[in-house]
């Protein structure tokens, strides 16, 4: 069957969706006038749908037009198995009962979608809020999974099989490919989930891919740093100037370095430090500080800056970058049509608030011990703590060339 949505033709400024089916077995055709609206500018012909799904109200739009289809496709396959002939008169009622009483919480026991939202609603008090968003996008690409694949999943559907066209479908949309493993990867967790309730699933057929770390990380080097420090900036661009410095050498995440305040400041056997608790992981930190941070203290009255919000910082991060000169071209990844693509571009432009915990990462691997690191990040994991090492590290490349000179003149020697 064919589900095909389109605008009516010299609408006004709002017009109705409309809604073709084709049955390819006998060529019947359905068509539907539904209550839904949009403008004409708002919507994309060729994939029939609203254009910018990141909207708030076109991607609501959006999960109503999955939701028709699935429910209708349910519907037909019913009727077909059935060998009843459908009726349109039923199928308008389900249209109408989706549009205006749509509520995507509604799930049969046994559907996959019923078993994600019970497990994220019993993680919602144990994990931070930031983890709860992301369990929250998997469920709704899943659901934007079912429209494309005109399908309610059941736990029992979901097998090797269902993995190859999920996929497929994230391929389509031009969904990054680590976006795609790490949804399996949960689609696999609520499978486990599911298990332990007593239900059987495939779980053993799927394979989840480990993320791909493509080593083109965007990182600030020591001299990239200097020239941060050393560039004259004008007044309000100070603070951020200060807050980047300071996580490039706290390696701490914009939600955690921007509540430093002098509460957060303990001395043991004289050194300065900082002990607060992560936001998102719930680690209790306590970090000695760089003496790059202690001299933004002491010009500060013994204060850290003033506090910015995420876009303010941002935005001043990458003027800072630009006056201070840092416009070596770069492959790297940008936001274009909603989705992140490789492009060329110079590296003020991409910097955002983790270069510091990817720099502070990358510019001290090799120099101090990697425990030692990992306790003043906070990471889980030796495993996760490298995925923020910039691989392309020049001074670690330049470093093993002095080595390889070392080696050879040795091997000289011995040769003499």
């Amino acid at each position: 069957m064919i589900f095909n949505f389109l605008l009516a033709p010299n609408g006004g400024v709002l017009q109705n969706i409309y809604l073709t089916i084709k049955i390819v077995k006998n060529d019947k055709i359905f068509n539907f006038c539904t209550s839904l609206k949009i403008s004409e500018k708002d919507w994309d012909n060729i994939k029939g749908r609203p254009s910018n799904l990141y909207r708030k109200h076109d991607k609501r739009l959006n999960e109503k037009l999955d939701l028709i289809k699935k429910n209708l496709a349910e519907y037909l396959l019913e009727q077909n198995l059935e060998k009843r002939i459908p009726l349109q008169s039923e199928m308008h009622r389900r249209i109408s009962t989706i549009c205006s009483e749509y509520d995507d919480t509604e799930h049969s026991p046994f559907t996959f979608l019923n078993y994600m939202l019970l497990y994220i609603e019993t993680k919602r008090d144990h994990v931070c809020h930031s983890t709860y968003k992301r369990y929250k996008v998997f469920y709704k690409l899943f659901s934007r999974f079912e429209g494309y694949a005109l399908k309610k999943y059941d736990v029992k559907d979901i097998d090797l099989d269902f993995v190859k066209k999920f996929i497929a479908f994230g391929k389509e949309e031009s969904y990054n490919e680590n976006t795609i493993n790490r949804t399996i990867h949960f689609i696999k967790t609520i499978l486990i989930f599911a298990e332990r309730k007593g239900v059987r699933t495939s779980i053993r057929d799927i394979e989840v891919r480990r993320e791909k770390h493509s080593g083109k990380l965007i990182t600030l080097d020591d001299q990239d740093l200097l020239k941060i420090i050393h560039t004259p900036l004008p007044e309000r661009l100070l603070a951020a100037k200060n807050w980047l410095l300071i996580s490039c050498y706290t390696g701490q995440r914009f939600s955690d370095f921007m509540r430093f305040n002098t509460e957060n400041l303990s001395r043991i056997s004289d050194k300065l430090c900082l002990a607060f608790t992560q936001k998102k992981t719930n680690k209790d930190i306590l970090l000695p500080l760089h003496p790059i941070v202690l001299r933004i203290l002491e010009d500060n009255n013994g204060c850290f800056p003033e506090v910015l919000s995420l876009q303010s910082y941002n935005n001043q991060i990458k003027e800072i970058a630009f006056l201070a000169n840092l416009r070596e071209p770069i492959r790297a990844k940008k936001r274009m049509n909603f989705r992140s693509h490789e492009t060329s571009a110079e590296k003020w432009e991409v910097l955002t608030s983790h270069i510091g915990r990817r720099s502070f990462a990358t510019n001290f691997y090799g120099k101090i011990p990697t425990p030692l690191l990992i306790s003043a990040t906070g990471h889980s994991t030796e495993q996760m703590f490298l995925n923020y090492i910039n691989i392309m590290d020049k001074e670690r490349v330049l470093t093993l060339s002095d080595h390889f000179e070392q080696n050879y003149q040795e091997i000289i020697k011995i040769d003499r």
